[in-house]
Parts: structure tokens; sequence; C-alpha cells
């Protein structure tokens, strides 16, 4: 019957053998789907699966690259996908295959490869290269040129201007590879050259380079890389056109990366962003700490040691020992094709204080810098604290006359920003301040700093005459004419004793310290005419010419009644003064060779800072031109002492506070203060006060 089903039977049992028949028909060939992996029966389940990124992970897919996680970026890996590169040697240590492969595939944005390939030379390089050890092979510096070339190709010749891709993280990754490159590969074509040299310092046994335009020999320092010179298989060009080298020095003795130091002491490290490698150049050892024992420079990159060196007589002044430079290289070629074949390239110099862009391809480009290297390298290396300890108590590595030091080449455009540190210091008790001042774009533009080191034993009206002096004799040999706008606009800055010294530096003296000198040592009309120049030149002068600001801090104007404690005489005691200053003012006392009687007694230092020495009380009382605007940052120890009774632990408020500041900041802090924040911010509001006011602006 039509419709009917019978479930038992032989109908029945006829439709269960045709299914079951069916389905050993059907069984091979879903085996055969399943084995094959069938897309059909992956159109079952999503094909992309989303999983939650944190913030972390996201900015470390945007950014993270060779440099900054040893792994290759995410967009390189993504672009050796694209191109089927992404299996095997390509995403570990790429071979010269591997990147060949890469920069001949089609199908891809010149940005795209050029970026990629960039990553992958750095990456070559980088396993190249020991991590402690400069690239000096012809394989390492190759790997790190090809790096910087493909970087530069990406960065100037891919299409779009640098300009349009500002907003990029993958443009700043790849500016990244230019500097990092640069930066390795400059610091190692300059040891091959001091090599073939034979320079002190420098390491035997590295490989030869042909001197295309060569010089002949000479001294450590008396001459520059030629201007063509063969490295690496590369034709070489020099260019120091940009930067200025300190007097009678044409080579350095380092070339430090600036990314390679790292600081403790100073709050802040101060750079500026942009194109080119930040570099510190050692010119050789500080002209006054002078002896480079063994051993002493262990925190050179390396590790090298500098040979001992012999102790000379110092000029007076000398410009930064260890100048920050930007380094860049330059391929020749009007298109990326022409620039990847070349073998050629230009690198040059700059001065990072002089220049902020440069024109290149048409385009201003902002120059990187790093403002704090080689000022802290500097501070590093020199040994001052221990030196200006042996100073005060005269022992025989200490100094026995002032030093000026310029933190930069001389500039004439840029006004003097003048500093004198306090008993038993150095410049290091500046070490914040004026990396504070160079960090700061408008005063580092308007100002460079100059700072003096003395020694802290001597009497100040010796000191004073002879910082006058040094002052002088560098300003007449850098501006004979005086007409430099660095020769008419000084502002000084002196911390205690400093202080002092600062204002005896803008003050005039006629006979006042002449009635002092007769009154303590007893000098006769006979005895004075017979010093003749030389108490005229200390006892009587007008306050230094272009001086026009001063900033006093914790100065003790009057003196402090620390120095008369039973402390500050059992210090005074230990405290010795050179034997040539001994015998120079005998015989100005004397009027002749003769030992000083045994009652002349020469005041150091310590009697200097007396609230009742002779010398404090007369210069307290000697005029400030009124032509410099003068201010006072004076410390109190304890905030809840009231003001006129407070003191720093050593200077009193009455002695640091002057009638007539214009302004004066009191800050809760120790004798110290000039290192304290808040100091530093008056400091900087004062110097800009004093551009608003130069400006006419309020």
């Amino acid at each position: 019957m039509a419709g009917r089903i019978f479930v038992n039977g032989r109908h029945g049992q006829d439709g269960m053998g045709r299914i079951f028949a069916a389905m050993r028909l059907l069984l091979p060939g879903v085996a055969l789907l399943l084995l094959s992996g069938c897309a059909i029966l992956r159109d079952f389940g999503p094909s992309v699966h989303a999983e939650a990124m944190g913030p972390g992970e996201y900015i470390a897919m945007k950014r993270g690259d060779i440099l900054t996680a040893d792994e290759l970026s995410t967009a390189t890996q993504q672009t050796l996908r694209v191109v089927g590169l992404d299996e095997g040697a390509c995403t570990t240590t790429p071979s010269a295959a591997c990147m060949q492969a890469l920069a001949d595939v089609e199908g891809i944005a010149d940005e795209r490869r050029l970026a990629a390939l960039a990553e992958l030379w750095t990456q070559q390089a980088i396993a190249l290269t020991p991590s402690d050890a400069e690239p000096t092979t012809d394989a390492q510096l190759g790997a790190w040129l090809e790096s910087a070339r493909h970087a530069y190709a990406y960065l100037f010749f891919s299409g779009r201007a640098p300009g349009e891709r500002a907003f990029e993280d993958r443009q700043t990754q790849v500016r990244d590879y230019y500097n990092y490159a640069v930066q390795r590969a400059a610091s190692g074509m300059f040891v091959r050259w001091q090599r073939t040299r034979g320079l002190p310092g420098a390491e035997t046994g590295a490989p030869a380079q042909t001197i295309v335009d060569p010089s002949g020999p000479g001294s450590e320092f008396d001459q520059a890389p030629p201007p063509t010179l063969r490295l690496a298989g590369w034709t070489v060009h020099t260019d120091m056109s940009g930067i200025r080298m300190p007097d009678g020095v044409a080579l350095p003795r380092e070339l430090v990366p600036a990314s390679a130091l790292s600081f403790a002491g100073l709050r802040s490290v101060y750079r500026r962003d942009g194109f080119g490698a930040e570099v510190v150049a050692v010119m050789g050892d500080d002209p006054v700490t002078g002896t480079t024992p063994a051993g002493r420079h262990a925190d050179r990159p390396g590790g090298e040691d500098g040979p001992r060196r012999t102790r000379t007589r110092p000029r007076a002044f000398s410009e930064m020992p260890s100048p920050a430079l930007t380094l860049l290289i330059r391929f020749p070629g009007d298109d990326a094709d022409a620039v990847l074949a070349t073998r050629e390239l230009t690198i040059s110099a700059h001065d990072p204080y002089r220049e902020d862009a440069i024109e290149l391809r048409g385009l201003r480009v902002p120059l990187a810098a790093n403002y704090t290297a080689g000022y802290g390298l500097w501070l590093a290396r020199s040994g001052f604290a221990r030196q200006s300890l042996q100073t005060l108590f005269g022992r025989e590595s200490g100094i026995t006359r002032p030093h000026l030091y310029m933190m930069q080449p001389y500039d004439p455009d840029r006004r003097i920003l003048l500093m004198i540190h306090g008993l038993a210091s150095s410049p290091e008790a500046w070490v914040n301040v004026a990396n504070e001042i160079m960090g700061d774009e408008l005063l580092r533009n308007e100002f460079q700093i100059w700072q003096v080191y003395y020694p802290t034993n001597m009497p100040l009206v010796l000191n004073h005459a002879a910082i006058r002096r040094i002052v002088g004799d560098a300003r007449q040999h850098f501006d004979p004419a005086r007409t430099a706008r660095a020769s008419r606009e000084t502002v000084l800055v002196g911390h205690s004793m400093g202080g002092v010294l600062a204002r005896l530096m803008v003050s005039s003296a006629d006979d006042q310290l002449w009635d002092w000198a007769r009154t303590s040592y007893g000098l006769d009309d006979g005895r004075i005419e017979r010093a003749g120049p030389r108490l005229e030149r200390m006892l009587r002068f007008e306050p230094f010419p272009g001086v026009d600001r001063v900033i006093f801090i914790a100065a003790p104007h009057r003196g402090t009644a620390a120095a008369g404690t039973r402390l500050g005489r059992f210090i005074g005691r230990l405290v010795r003064l050179p034997l040539t200053v001994l015998e120079e003012i005998a015989e100005l006392a004397d009027g002749d060779d003769q030992p000083m009687p045994g009652e002349f007694a020469v005041p150091n230092s310590i009697d200097n800072l007396g609230a009742d020495d002779p010398f404090v009380q007369a210069a307290a009382d000697l005029p400030i031109s009124p032509a410099v605007r003068y201010h006072s940052i004076i410390a109190r120890a304890d905030a809840g002492v009231p003001l006129e009774a407070s003191d720093d632990g050593l200077v009193p408020y009455r002695s640091a506070h002057l009638p007539g500041s214009r302004s004066e900041k009191v800050i809760t802090s120790g004798h110290s203060v000039q290192e304290t924040a808040a100091a530093i911010l008056e400091i900087r509001r004062i110097l800009h006060r004093d551009l608003n006011e130069r400006r006419g602006t309020p």
C-alpha cells in the first residue's frame, strides 16, 4: 500500500541494508576529506581567532624591534611572510642570500622593502660584532654601513618625504637603525684609522687600510684623518668643517658612543631627537687632573687603559676635553638604486650647540644631540673630588693656581655664564646646575658655561687676582678686540666662598684694601713700593668689565662664626698653603727673599671665612658696581627658626643677605643648596628674567 512503512519484515531489512551499503561507499571519501584538510570542513569553524591584547603587548607589537626586543619587528616579520621568506635563517640570522632575495622580489613597496632590509642588516651587524668591542673587521663594518645606507635610502629615496611619515612608528624605527649604525660604524672606522697610525692606546694587529690622500707621520694629536681614505672596501670622505677642535688638537683620542654611557649623580640626561649619531669626542687627559694612572679609564668602552702621561704645566684655560658631536654618513646618488649601488660615503661631524638642523635632499632635517654625555664623562673621569681635598690640605697632587674650563668650544655669539665653586670643592659642585642649564634650549642658545677651578686653600686676595687674570687672558685669546658678545655680557654665579670671590669681581677697591694690608701685615711705604704692580693688582681694582648680573648662593659675605669654632680651628690647622705662595707672600711682605719673620702669619682660606677676619670685613664694605644686578639664594637648615637668626649649618642668614638684591630666595636646605631642585629652578628663573629684560618682554 502506498505510503505504508514496514518496520518489521523483509521490506524494512532491505531499506536498512541499502543505507549501510551507502555508508560503506561514503566512508572512504569522508576519510579522504578529513585527511586532506578540506576547506569545506574548515568552513564549519572560524579561520581567524581574536584574542585580547594588553597595552604593553600592543606597544611592543607596534614598536618592538631588533634594537629594543632582540628580535625583528612585527613589520619586518610580516614583510618576510608576504614574500615567503619567513622560514629558516631569514628570521634569526639573515644571510646575504636572504637579503638579496628580499631586495629582488617584486610586488612590495620600496618603503616596506627598504625598512625591512635596514633592520635585517642591523640584525646581522649585531650578530657579527661583540657587544664589548668596536666593529673593525671588514665584515662588521660592511654590515653596519649596509644598515645605514638602507635606512638612508628609506628616509630620503622611498617615495614619500620624511615629513609625510612624521607620525609613523616605522620611520622612527628606521631612523634609529640609521643613527645606531652610524654610531657603530664611525667608532669602528676611527679605531681602524688609529691602528694604521700606531697611535697610543690603539690595539695592534687590525686589518690595514689604504690612505688615498696620506699625510705625514706626526704626534698623537697633530693630524686629523685624511680627507679621503679606503676602508673595508669603501671610499670614505671626511668632512670636519662643521666643528672647531680645541686649540692644539686636530684628532680626538676616542669616539665614545653616547648610548654606551649612563650616569649616576646626574638627575637628567638632556638630548634632542633627530638625525645622526650622538658621540663624545675625548680629546685627551684633563689638563689639570693631568696624570692618567693605569686602569683609570676602566669605564671606557672596551675597558682599555690609556698610557700614563707626564704632567706638564697647563695653560690657565682650556676648552671642554670631551665635547659632544653629532655624526652623519651620507651616500651619493639621486635615487634609491644609485644609493644602494655605491661603495662611497661621506662622514661629517657637527657641533650640536651650533647646528640644530641641516639641509639634506632639499629638506631641513633636525640633528640629534646629547648635551649631557660629554659633560658627564668628563666629570666621571676627572678625579676632582679627591684632588680638591688634596688641594685644601696642601698635598702634592693638589693644584696651586686657578684653571678656567670652557664647557664647549668658544662661541663669540653666546654670553658667558661664569661659575665659581666654594671651599674644598671643584666643578663637580655644579654638576646638576650646569646640566640643567645646558638642557634648557633657550638658555643653551644664549649662554656658554665657563667654570673656574681654583685652590681653595689659598687666601681670597690671591685667588681673586688670579681668577681675574685667567678670565681676562681667555677673553684676550679668543677676542682680542673685545667686540664679541661673549666679552661684553657675562653673568657670574658663585657658591659659598665662590660667592665672596664673585662679589670681589664686581666691586671696586681704591685704598680700602691697601689700608687692610698696612694694618694686618705692617707694610710700610718702602715695602709697598718694592712690591710694585703685584700688590697693585691684588689690592686696587675696578669691577670686571662685561659682567652685568651676579647670582650669590649661600655666600658668607661677612664671614661665618663656624670658622672660629673648635672644629673650624681644627680644620684650619690642617690647611696648608703651597710653598710657592708662601714664598711670594713673604717676598711681598719683606721686600726681599729672606724668610718671613716668625710673627708674620699668612691667612688660609678657613681664616678668610671667619666673621672676624680683617680681609672679609674690608671686602664686605667694598662698593658693588651700580651697573650690576645681583640676586641672592640663601639656605636655612631649619625652617622653624626665625629667618634673621637662621643659618644653613655654616653661613648665617645675616652674612648671606645683601641689601639691594633684585631678588632673594630662601630655601630650606643645608649649605650645598646650589644642587637642590629649588635652587636650580631659581637660577633658571633669574636667567630667563635676564633674557626677557634684554628683549623688552615682561
